[in-house]
């Protein structure tokens, strides 16, 4: 079986435990947010962070999706899908739209993932690109790329927290403070 792409990031944590608080750990990181932080980077050329959650919650639906399948269809053969073909559809939403969708979604996911039994999590499918997977292994594979797209947002969140530290802003005469 393929290697997760994103064990790095999932260390050894437990994949339903980073499931389950990851989005809160993400929403708490961008809840005082402007639309301008949203439209940051965590480096050159790379999506801001609202397309970042844009990402995730087009990841939940589709690897959701595939898991279900997976569990409900014998010799299920998944769709692979492109994530820069994807941006594009959904491209236009809003960063608080895409965060409350991928942590909807999330929810859902996760109650699937912890009603399994350890044959279901076991069942395997074929990826075009990637072979013989099984439903656990998408489990830990979205548990890693959360993290490691959190790990992007926090890096956003320090470089904004190191701007307001040099100069104060003020919003409708309030001092505002973005850093978490």
């Amino acid at each position: 079986m393929q290697p997760n792409p994103y064990a790095a990031a999932l260390g050894n944590r437990d994949a339903l435990e980073a499931l389950g608080d990851t989005p809160g750990r993400m929403r708490a990181v961008v809840e005082r947010w402007t639309t301008d932080q949203f439209e940051r980077s965590h480096a050159p050329g790379k999506w801001s962070v609202r397309q970042l959650l844009i990402h995730l919650a087009q990841t939940e639906l589709a690897l959701g999706a595939r898991s279900r399948f997976a569990l409900s269809q014998p010799a299920y053969v998944a769709q692979a899908f492109s994530q820069d073909d994807w941006m594009p559809l959904d491209g236009s939403v809003d960063a608080r739209t895409a965060l409350d969708v991928y942590t909807t979604l999330r929810r859902l996911n996760v109650a699937l993932f912890r009603s399994l039994t350890a044959g279901q999590r076991d069942r395997t499918f074929t990826h075009p690109e990637y072979g013989p997977l099984t439903v656990g292994w998408v489990a830990s594979q979205m548990a890693g790329h959360d993290l490691h797209h959190l790990q992007q947002i926090e890096t956003v969140n320090a470089q904004s927290c190191a701007l307001s530290r040099r100069r104060q802003v003020f919003l409708a005469g309030v001092l505002y403070l973005p850093c978490t």
